[in-house]
C-alpha cells in the first residue's frame, strides 16, 4: 500500500507542473507566507516555492533543482517525465510485477534511450561572428516563458553576454561574471546589454562631474574617516583651543586620504563604505568625484572589468591599482530621480550586465528567471554543440527506438521497458493538451509520420506554424539537457520504487 502511496504523492507534484509544460503552458501564481507574490512557469521555481510535506514529493523538488543546476532548462519537462514514469510503474505493480524488476527495465530503457538521442542529434557549429545558431535555441528556451513576444532580442543579448565572457578555447564560460540587473520601469523593450557594469548608485555628492571619460577608478574597502581605536576610550576636551586641535588633526587626516588618491592619479574613487560629510566636501573641492557604499559582489565585478585591485588601506594605494574605464556614467531613469552608474569600455571587459525594465516587479524577477535560463543554455552549447529537435519530436521518437527494443530482451522486464515507452509520450502529449489540440489524436499522427517517414524530427505543431517538422520551425534543445532529464527522472523513479516503508520519528 506504502508504495501506492508514494506514487500517487509524486504524480500528485507532476501534474501540477504537467500544465505548464511547452510555449502554451499556463503560469503559476504562488503566494509566500509573507504574502509575496510570484508568477512563474519556470518549474524548479514553482517547486522551490511550494511548500512540500511530503517526503516523496521532495524528492521531486530535488529533482528540479538538480537539472536546474547542472543544465539550467528543462526543469518542468523533468519532474513530467518522472510523473508518467511513476504512472507507468503502478499499472506494473499492479499486476504483479516485482519493483526491483521494473527499475531494472527502466534503467536499460533509459539507456537505449540516451544512446538513440546520441544518434539523432546533430552538431551546431557557430563562432564568434555567426551566432545565430545559439540565438535560435535561446529563442526555444525563451518561447515558453511569460516573455516569448520579445524572444529574439532577449535571446540576442543572452548570447552575446555569453559569448563575451566566455572561453572558447577551454569551451567553458563563467556565469558569475554576468550580472542581471532589473529596475521596474520602461517596457521589456528596452532592456539592453551593457558592455561593463552598471551599479545601483550614484555619486556621493550631487555636484560632483555626471560623467568621467577615461576613468582612472580607486577601488577602496577602507572608509573616509579617521581612524578610531579598537579599545574603549574617551577624550576630555575641557578647552576651546582642545577642540580645536582635536578638529584640525580630523581636517589633516581628511587632506592625507583625499591627497593620496589625487596623487596616485585617480579620477574617480568608489568606496565600500561610506565618508562623513566633511569627506564629501573635500572630495567634491578637490575635484575627485566618488561613489559610497557599493556592495562587495560589486566591488569584484568592477575590479574584474577595469583590471583594478581592490586597496584595503590608503597607505596601500598605487598607480598600478587602479582600474581603468573608458566612460563612467550616471543615468536618471523617469522621473522618479533614480539614477545609476554605468562603468562601460573597461579595459578587461569580460564582465558584462543584462540590464532589465518591465512594467512591474513579477515581471522582472520572470525576465531574470527566463535570462538565467537562456544564459544556461548558451553555456551549454558552449560546451557541447550537440543538439536535438524540441517540441516533444526527441521523446517521440525514443519512445519507438524503446518499444522496438523491448522485443529484444526476454524476461518481466521487456514490461517495463515497454512502459518507460509509454512514459517518454507524455511529453509529447502533454506539449499538445496545452496547446488546446486533441492529445491523443495529434500524438499518434506524429507517431505514425515519424515511422512512416523514418524522420526524426516531426514534434508537436504548438505555435500552429502548418507544419510538424521541427527543423522547420527551429525548435532545438541541447543533446546534454535532453540526456540529463531522462538520467535524473530514471534515478528517481528507481529510488521511489526501491522505498517499500517510511519511518518517520515518531514511530519508534
Amino acid at each position: 500500500m506504502l508504495k501506492k502511496a508514494n506514487i500517487a504523492s509524486g504524480m500528485a507534484v507532476s501534474r501540477i507542473l504537467r500544465t505548464s509544460l511547452g510555449p502554451k503552458g499556463m503560469d503559476k501564481m504562488l503566494q509566500s507566507p509573507d504574502g509575496d507574490v510570484t508568477i512563474t512557469n519556470d518549474g524548479a521555481t514553482i517547486l522551490e516555492k511550494m511548500d512540500v510535506d511530503n517526503q516523496i514529493a521532495k524528492l521531486l523538488v530535488e529533482l528540479s533543482r538538480s537539472q536546474d543546476y547542472e543544465i539550467g532548462d528543462g526543469t518542468t519537462g523533468v519532474v513530467v517525465l518522472a510523473g508518467a514514469l511513476l504512472e507507468q510503474s503502478q499499472k506494473l505493480l499492479e499486476r504483479g510485477i516485482h519493483p526491483i524488476r521494473v527499475a531494472e527495465g527502466y534503467e536499460t530503457a533509459s539507456r537505449i534511450a540516451v544512446e538513440h538521442l546520441e544518434k539523432i542529434s546533430q552538431k551546431f557549429d557557430f563562432g564568434v561572428n555567426n551566432i545565430e545558431p545559439l540565438v535560435r535555441t535561446c529563442m526555444t528556451t525563451l518561447s515558453s516563458k511569460i516573455v516569448n513576444r520579445c524572444k529574439r532580442s532577449l535571446a540576442e543579448i543572452a548570447v552575446k553576454a555569453v559569448m563575451a565572457v566566455a572561453d572558447l578555447e577551454r569551451r567553458d564560460v563563467n556565469l558569475d561574471l554576468i550580472k542581471v540587473e532589473g529596475k521596474v520601469g520602461g517596457k521589456l523593450e528596452d532592456t539592453e546589454l551593457i558592455h561593463g557594469i552598471l551599479v545601483d548608485k550614484e555619486m556621493s555628492h550631487p555636484q560632483m562631474p555626471k560623467q568621467i571619460e577615461d576613468a582612472k577608478i580607486a577601488i577602496l574597502t577602507c572608509p573616509f574617516e579617521p581612524p578610531k581605536p579598537k579599545t574603549k576610550h574617551k577624550v576630555d576636551i575641557d578647552t576651546v583651543e582642545k577642540f580645536q586641535t582635536l578638529r584640525k588633526q580630523e581636517q589633516e587626516y581628511f587632506d592625507v586620504m583625499v591627497q593620496k588618491c589625487k596623487d596616485v592619479g585617480a579620477t574617480l574613487v568608489i568606496c565600500q563604505w561610506g565618508f562623513d560629510d566633511e569627506a564629501n566636501h573635500l572630495l567634491m573641492h578637490r575635484n575627485l568625484p566618488a561613489v559610497r557604499w557599493v556592495g562587495g559582489v560589486e566591488l569584484e565585478l568592477i575590479a574584474i572589468a577595469t583590471g583594478g585591485r581592490i586597496v584595503p588601506r590608503f597607505q596601500e594605494l598605487t598607480p598600478e591599482k587602479l582600474g581603468k574605464a573608458g566612460l563612467v556614467r550616471e543615468k536618471a531613469f523617469g522621473t522618479t530621480k533614480d539614477r545609476m552608474l554605468y562603468v562601460e569600455h573597461c579595459a578587461n571587459s569580460r564582465a558584462v550586465t543584462i540590464f532589465i525594465r518591465g512594467g512591474n516587479k513579477m515581471i522582472i524577477e520572470e525576465t531574470k528567471r527566463s535570462i538565467h535560463d537562456a544564459l544556461c543554455v548558451a553555456r551549454n552549447l558552449i560546451r557541447n554543440n550537440s543538439i536535438v529537435y524540441g517540441g516533444g519530436s526527441a521523446e517521440i521518437s525514443c519512445s519507438v527506438c524503446v518499444e522496438a527494443a523491448a522485443d529484444k530482451h526476454p524476461g518481466v522486464e521487456q514490461y517495463a521497458i515497454r512502459a518507460f515507452a509509454d512514459a517518454l509520450d507524455s511529453v509529447p502529449m502533454a506539449l499538445a493538451e496545452n496547446s488546446g489540440l486533441q492529445p491523443i489524436e495529434t500524438l499518434s499522427s506524429v507517431k505514425s509520420q515519424q515511422i512512416k517517414e523514418n524522420n526524426h524530427y516531426c514534434g508537436i505543431d504548438c505555435n500552429d506554424a502548418g507544419t510538424n517538422d521541427m527543423r522547420e520551425q527551429n525548435v532545438f534543445e541541447t543533446l546534454i539537457g535532453k540526456q540529463q532529464q531522462i538520467f535524473l527522472a530514471t534515478q528517481v523513479v528507481k529510488m521511489i520504487l526501491k522505498i517499500d516503508d517510511v519511518i518517520s520519528p515518531s514511530d519508534y
